[in-house]
């Protein structure tokens, strides 16, 4: 009789998962998930458009907002064939190769968005520390190399992560946590020797982590400032000018800060708390980002008003 030694077969279809227990229920899950890609995808090319064609919205802080968006769209794109494929058909097969393609877009993307929000709270900070200066520190040359440095950075940084999965051997464990691929989740699956995997994660993590700190520290040197304010009017009139980036990096770094305590310390919680919170790190930042520029800028708003009534016209 011969015996089957199941750990020498390497694997060649990881598993994706939707939400646990509501299998039968994501045929009607994938209806609002379609409809926050739609909007969270017609909403960035929105911004970019009218960033694009409107002289008026040639500054800094709009050409930031740019990149915003593109990192948002291309999060938004990253994830949309999985998450489509597992609510819609509940197909959760998916090649080790995909998933690392995958894996490094995300993880691209995401970093992308961090470093932009790290960007964009300096942005604020020139423009209420010098505001007679802010153009002319913040020029178009200076912005653009700036975005292309941040692209650059980005996408070095996460880069290696499909060479260092490639290499691990995958022969027991083929299921993973997630509705798309993390190199964190994936590395966990492996039966050959991960340490690489672990550091480099880390070393990513903290570089994302290093950014909020970064962007805390400028909101301290704000706020500094505007308690220096007399005016209460005053006061209000230069926060307000935040409100909007403050929103984008709460709605950015509140779900995966939440996602790692719950990895770390809260190992018993359901996997349905962590599915939709992963789901929500995807999702709801592509969706909220536009709407609330949209809302707070009234260039923007007052630009979309009038396209629409002109359509309607």
């Amino acid at each position: 009789m011969l015996a089957f030694n199941t750990s020498e077969v390497e694997i060649s279809t990881f598993f994706l998962i939707g939400i646990p227990g509501m299998k039968h229920a994501h045929i009607w899950v994938s209806i609002p998930i379609c409809l926050m890609y739609l909007l969270a995808i017609l909403g960035n090319c929105t911004i970019l458009f009218f960033i694009k064609i409107e002289t008026s919205l040639h500054e800094p802080m709009y050409y930031f907002l740019s990149m915003l968006a593109f990192s948002d769209l291309g999060l938004s794109i990253s994830s949309l064939p999985t998450m489509l494929r597992i609510f819609l058909f509940n197909a959760t097969g998916i090649s080790p190769d995909a998933c690392f393609a995958q894996e490094f877009f995300i993880h691209g993307f995401s970093a992308m968005e961090s470093s932009v929000l790290f960007i964009m709270s300096i942005d604020r900070l020139i423009a209420i520390c010098n505001p007679l200066k802010y153009t002319s520190i913040l020029n178009s040359v200076r912005v653009f190399k700036i975005g292309l440095v941040s692209a650059i950075k980005s996408l070095l940084l996460v880069f290696p992560f499909p060479f260092i999965l490639k290499r691990l051997r995958f022969c027991k464990k083929s299921l993973l946590s997630h509705s798309y691929c993390l190199h964190q989740d994936v590395m966990k699956l492996a039966c050959s020797d991960n340490r690489v995997n672990v550091i480099y994660g880390l070393l990513v993590a903290l570089t994302a982590m290093l950014d909020l700190v970064c962007i805390a520290v400028s909101y301290m040197l704000i706020m500094k400032i505007v308690l220096g304010i007399t005016s209460h009017k005053g006061c209000l009139k230069v926060l307000n000018t935040c409100i909007s980036h403050i929103c984008a990096v709460l709605i950015f770094y509140v779900p995966i800060i939440t996602l790692a305590i719950i990895h770390r310390f809260a190992k018993n919680v359901s996997p349905v708390v962590r599915v939709v919170i992963a789901d929500t790190f995807l999702l709801v930042p592509p969706l909220m980002n536009p709407l609330v520029y949209s809302v707070k800028s009234h260039q923007i708003r007052n630009l979309i008003l009038m396209k629409l009534c002109e359509i309607k016209g």
